[in-house]
């Protein structure tokens, strides 16, 4: 019977649907709606359309806010530390490193929490969106988060899709529409997508199953099938074919069309775009790598010095009287105590006691450096964009520095180095160029146009071979398409007195010069392929003729037509792409009945082909791309930001190395030999691809060339379907890694084309970690850029007209590529020197502090007595040191931004962190280890006659620390100033300010009773020391005499940086 069969029908479609689900694939009901059958349905599970960019929750914030920031060595050290004093009787007390740690958690936590946030809030834009949704044939609104997998979504104009839908309906005649892929790839021009062929006009009755590939993030392919269930009289079964020109991705938009109706295939964190999308991880500097590692040194010389105490002190308790003198009797309890426990808890007393060798207020200094430097881009004026009204944002603030230290660049093109604007240049019809409308040159002595006739066949080819279509309800004619070249060649040919009309279904309308109309039947498009670099249109004249019309670039074109036409032509078309435009040549042929049969036939058996389909497209274009007549050649230019060539000559002089995806703007310089690995190339041995691949590789990394000559600069090209080969998961894919990154480290540029997001992300990835670890910057202003822009070190993102994705997703934004000069070359270098010359001066400052500390012990038997008052341990860091170093790291101007800016190659001057190495940072160590022997034994050798008063008191233990403390707050303070170039009423404050509060608080915290204080250590101690003459003497002569190394050095080690001064007076 009729049912029986449906019913058997119907159980082999949905057992297929099981079975393809098996082989790594998935099948959607159209509408929830099931074949009808007397199985139970059981609705397959896939993800919600949830959108997830957010790090944190409110339930895991603090556990896991906490666990990332006590990864940092000295966050843990810090907290252990904390432990310690709670837990074991300390000399000092727990407040003291308490409150510093509390401090920089406490900040770095509001701020993390605020970012994410906002990354929260960006996400419920997204998921809370009202949609349409069809639900049992009539219009629901719901949330966007609320779509299934098999929903029937209805989309209007200039709205973003919400999933990934397969177009269903349409409502333009032509069953098509618009959209535009800003944020996916990049690109502003309008894409062409078709509906399903057959679908039914009722889609309240419609009864189908999609049958399609799992999610991947290839933006640009798409396998699947769609069956259609007819039951009318009889149940009907319909297959169709469905490609990525059936496919609509999410954050897509669609323009020029009314509404369309699609279902939902994939959503949430399975769509395309989210495929793409990499999770933000923490990035971390260089400078804070440095740090740890210098950390881990001094870390190292803390536990020596409690070791060597410790051991001392047992050593000397060991002689007899000296365990216990009649002065200091043990209690019971003391002498019950065990003696490894006693030494464990002696060897923590003294860790704490020399624990302020570990900077701990660096970090609380460093994040307000950080914080603060960031407003300097943020106000600067030569950032501000009038066009936008915008200027320079600081999205994170903790990579300042690594402006300073970048090795590689990669940058986007389109709207990144160019302003995705494509304009007409000039034409070139058999020889001759064509630059105006009533202008043409006679380039070349031996060719002869045909006249009028040629010209007009070359312009009807350019109205013909397109996907353009002309803009609809507006008064000024526009044009939209899915290259903006194509738009570019169809206003180039209305110059010269062809307009492209549109089209009235399936013919297209050319307005010639004669201001007649002309109708053409559209047969056949071609569409452009990466492999074969052209694309033709099959079109039928009204007096029947079947013309081919194909454009493409030259290496395409010129096989396949005659070489006498070539030779005409080729001279301008290599003139054109020397001066940076994108050219394109121009072929036609006849077709007579039987070859558009064959044609014909071929092309839609191939369209409908499941297996092997581009394979089988390919086969048939170019069977019949063959024989054609070369008629002419068009030059188009993407004009190049304002001045983005002469910012990537800056980079390049500045030592870095650019990859991007754009060749006219001077990243290859005259004499640099190209290396190129493209599809094109690897075709060229009629090989498999694979096999082709490793020839090449081969060739370019062991040919004889030299690398390493100075004269010779290499450029490579490669593009998307090459890479992929390259980073595929076959056993080979290594060994093509490591012969292509052997290859781009040794050439100045790269330049990739035709890359998917996924895959710039792997290039970053690549070079990131290889060896050496150079630092990488990534810039694009679309979110097809976003997975690269969160890849690299360091994310900038521009202002452009692609949305604000790669603005929220980067670490820096700036309206215009030509920023990016100031931002590194000026602010980056700045910011690195600044932050280096804090962290070298915190272990410095800290070394001469804790070293007379240590030496201390050796004339009390190692009895854990502080030198220093607790007040003095307390505000050394805090308040007598903190203040001239932080305003040093704000406003220090070793250089001059001017110079900086015009001399590139002083960026090379502090790469690959030059101030943080270990040379420097041993200069720093022994600089402080002279200055803190020299404070202690200089202020010994005047206590050798303790009677320094006129009345003949002697000084005791805490006058001899005051002193070296004295001479410490002093030494190190005006050490900075001496290193100090750029002088500003801030710094003259905070330095003469902060040894002016010293010598106050002194006075005031010896001068008064303090109720609250159980001892007064230094009642009167310090003006009763400066009563002294000798104390006087001292502490001048030791001052001069810490400083004097650097004095030599200022005065006979010739400068390493032109002045400041120095440079405005030559500008002068």
């Amino acid at each position: 019977s009729a049912l029986s069969i449906l019913a058997n029908l119907t159980h082999v479609i949905c057992a297929f649907g099981r079975d393809e689900r098996r082989v790594d694939s998935r099948t959607i009901y159209v509408g929830h709606r099931p074949c009808p059958a007397t199985d139970t349905f059981i609705p397959p599970k896939f993800c919600d359309n949830r959108i997830v960019s957010s790090k944190y929750t409110v339930w895991n914030f603090l556990p896991k806010n906490l666990f990332e920031q006590f990864r940092r060595i000295a966050n843990f050290y810090f907290l252990i530390i904390f432990l310690v004093q709670v837990i074991v009787d300390t000399p000092t007390s727990p407040v003291t490193s308490g409150l510093p740690l509390f401090f920089v958690i406490t900040v770095t936590a509001i701020k993390q929490g605020y970012e994410d946030w906002l990354r929260h809030k960006a996400d419920n834009e997204v998921n809370k969106y009202l949609v349409t949704v069809l639900e049992d044939g009539r219009r629901a609104r719901k949330e966007s988060e609320k779509i299934k997998v098999g929903d029937v979504v209805e989309v209007v104009e200039d709205e973003t899709f919400p999933c990934d839908l397969i177009l269903l309906q349409s409502s333009r005649e032509d069953e098509t529409c618009f959209v535009t892929t800003a944020s996916l790839d990049g690109e502003s021009n309008h894409k062409t997508h078709y509906t399903v062929p057959d679908t039914e006009k009722g889609l309240e009755s419609l009864s189908a199953t999609v049958e399609c590939e799992q999610p991947q993030p290839d933006l640009y392919k798409f396998v699947g099938r769609i069956r259609f269930v007819t039951f009318f009289s009889l149940c009907v079964v319909s297959l169709r074919s469905l490609g990525p020109e059936n496919l609509l991705l999410k954050g897509a938009t669609l323009k020029n069309t009314q509404k369309i109706y699609g279902v939902a295939v994939y959503s949430g964190m399975e769509t395309k775009m989210a495929l793409n999308y990499q999770g933000k991880s923490q990035k971390r500097s260089v400078v804070e790598k440095s740090i740890n590692a210098f950390l881990l040194v001094y870390l190292c010389i803390l536990v020596s010095k409690a070791l060597v105490c410790t051991t001392l002190k047992y050593v000397w308790q060991s002689q007899p009287g000296q365990e216990e003198p009649w002065y200091n009797q043990k209690t019971q309890k003391e002498k019950d105590a065990n003696l490894y426990l006693n030494m464990f808890t002696d060897f923590l007393s003294f860790m704490v006691l020399f624990n302020f060798i570990i900077p701990v207020s660096m970090y609380v200094t460093v994040e307000m450096q950080k914080f603060l430097g960031s407003f300097f881009i943020s106000w600067d004026k030569d950032f501000f964009d009038p066009e936008i009204q915008e200027g320079a944002l600081v999205n994170t603030s903790d990579l300042n520095e690594e402006l300073g230290q970048v090795e590689y660049v990669f940058t986007d093109k389109t709207g990144t180095l160019t302003q995705n604007s494509m304009e007409f240049i000039e034409c070139c019809i058999d020889g001759f160029q064509y630059k105006n409308r009533d202008s043409s040159t006679e380039l070349d002595g031996f060719c002869v146009t045909d006249g009028p006739e040629e010209e007009e066949l070359f312009l009807r080819a350019l109205c013909l071979c397109h996907t353009v279509q002309v803009k609809e309800s507006t008064e000024l004619r526009g044009f939209i398409a899915s290259s903006p070249d194509e738009v570019a060649l169809v206003k180039g040919a209305m110059k010269y007195g062809f307009t492209f009309l549109g089209m009235e279904s399936k013919n297209m309308r050319v307005m010639n010069r004669d201001k007649d109309v002309e109708t053409y039947e559209l047969l056949h498009v071609l569409n452009f392929d990466p492999v074969r670099r052209r694309m033709s249109v099959i079109v039928r004249s009204k007096c029947g003729d079947i013309m081919l019309f194909c454009k493409g670039a030259d290496s395409s074109i010129f096989p396949r037509v005659r070489q006498e036409e070539v030779d005409r032509i080729s001279m301008h078309v290599e003139r054109n792409a020397t001066e940076g435009y994108r050219t394109l040549c121009v072929a036609y042929k006849l077709l007579s009945s039987e070859e558009y049969a064959q044609a014909d036939a071929g092309l839609r058996e191939a369209r409908l082909a499941l297996d092997d389909r581009e394979e089988k497209l390919m086969a048939v274009y170019n069977q019949v791309e063959t024989g054609m007549s070369l008629i002419g050649a068009t030059a188009v230019e993407d004009r190049l930001q304002e001045e983005a060539a002469e910012t990537m000559e800056a980079l390049q002089r500045a030592g870095m190395k650019v990859w991007s995806t754009c060749y006219a703007c001077r990243l290859f310089q005259r004499g640099t030999e190209l290396l190129e690995l493209t599809v094109r190339t690897l075709e060229d041995g009629g090989r498999r691809r694979e096999e082709r691949l490793h020839e090449v590789l081969s060739a370019f990394s062991f040919s004889p060339r030299s690398w390493t000559s100075a004269k010779q600069d290499y450029g490579f090209i490669i593009d998307g379907a090459t890479l992929s080969l390259v980073f595929n998961s076959s056993p080979d894919s290594s060994h093509y890694k490591s012969l292509f990154l052997q290859i781009c480290q040794n050439c100045t540029t790269v330049l990739c084309c035709r890359m998917a997001p996924l895959q710039k992300a792997q290039i970053v990835n690549m070079v990131k970690n290889s060896k050496g670890s150079p630092i990488t910057l990534s810039i694009g202003d679309g979110a097809n850029d976003v997975s690269m822009i969160l890849e690299a070190h360091i994310g900038i993102g521009i202002k452009g007209k692609e949305g604000r994705q790669a603005v929220r997703n980067s670490d820096y934004a700036i309206p215009k590529l030509k920023h990016l000069k100031k931002l590194l070359l000026g602010h980056g270098h700045l910011y690195y020197v600044r932050i280096a010359h804090l962290v070298q001066y915190f272990f410095y400052k800290n070394l001469c502090f804790i070293l007379p500390q240590f030496l201390y012990q050796f004339f009390c038997g190692s009895s854990q007595q502080p030198l220093y008052d607790a007040a003095y341990l307390t505000m050394y860091n805090i308040c007598f040191t903190s203040m001239p170093i932080l305003a040093y790291s704000l406003l220090e101007q070793h250089i001059c931004m001017e110079v900086l800016m015009s001399n590139a190659t002083l960026y090379r001057d502090v790469a690959k962190n030059a101030m943080l190495r270990w040379s420097p940072f041993l200069y720093w160590t022994l600089l402080g280890v002279y200055q803190g022997l020299l404070f202690f034994f200089g202020v010994r050798f005047l206590f050798s006659n303790p009677a320094l008063q006129d009345n003949g008191q002697v000084f005791g233990n805490w006058s001899y620390g005051t002193i070296v403390f004295t001479v410490l707050v002093f030494t190190v303070t005006l050490k900075l100033a001496m290193d100090t170039r750029h002088w500003t009423w801030i710094n003259h404050f905070v330095i003469w300010g902060s040894l002016a509060f010293y010598m106050f608080f002194s006075f005031f915290w010896g001068g008064i009773i303090w109720p609250f204080l159980r001892q007064q250590r230094l009642y009167f101690v310090f003006a009763n020391m400066l009563r002294s003459v000798s104390a006087w003497l001292v502490i001048i002569l030791l001052i001069l005499l810490s400083l004097l190394p650097e004095i030599l050095l200022l005065v006979l080690r010739k400068p390493r940086w032109p002045h400041s001064r120095q440079v405005r007076y030559t500008h002068i």
